[in-house]
């Protein structure tokens, strides 16, 4: 139960569910997509999803390859447990970031 609450309770790992919920995407599209993902920890996160089952790798016979992400049935049902704390991070974005603020004005006053 830990492994599996480690990779779904990961960053990347929910960055990347959240930027496939609509379509599937390529890889050089989930890239750009995610903010501050490295090309290593992208294929990393990737490997990990498709291991457990989360998402889907499909290869298109082309030349070059055409490879796709997408969610799995898996993939999906994780995506509607996570949903609510999506919902609820927007919602108290403004608040945890003043509440940052305030700790980081205050720490910079105790050092004073």
């Amino acid at each position: 139960m830990r492994e599996i609450l480690s990779r779904t309770g990961d960053k990347w790992t929910f960055v990347v569910l959240v930027a496939l919920r609509e379509r599937c995407m390529r890889f050089n599209d989930l890239h750009r997509t995610i903010d501050g993902v490295s090309h290593r920890m992208l294929v990393v996160t990737l490997r990990h999803l498709q291991r457990d089952g989360f998402i889907a790798r499909t290869v298109y016979p082309s030349v070059p390859p055409r490879v796709e992400y997408g969610l799995s049935e898996l993939g999906h049902s994780l995506r509607e447990v996570l949903q609510p704390v999506e919902a609820w991070m927007s919602d108290n974005r403004p608040a945890i970031e003043a509440s940052r603020r305030d700790f980081d004005a205050q720490s910079e006053l105790m050092e004073e």
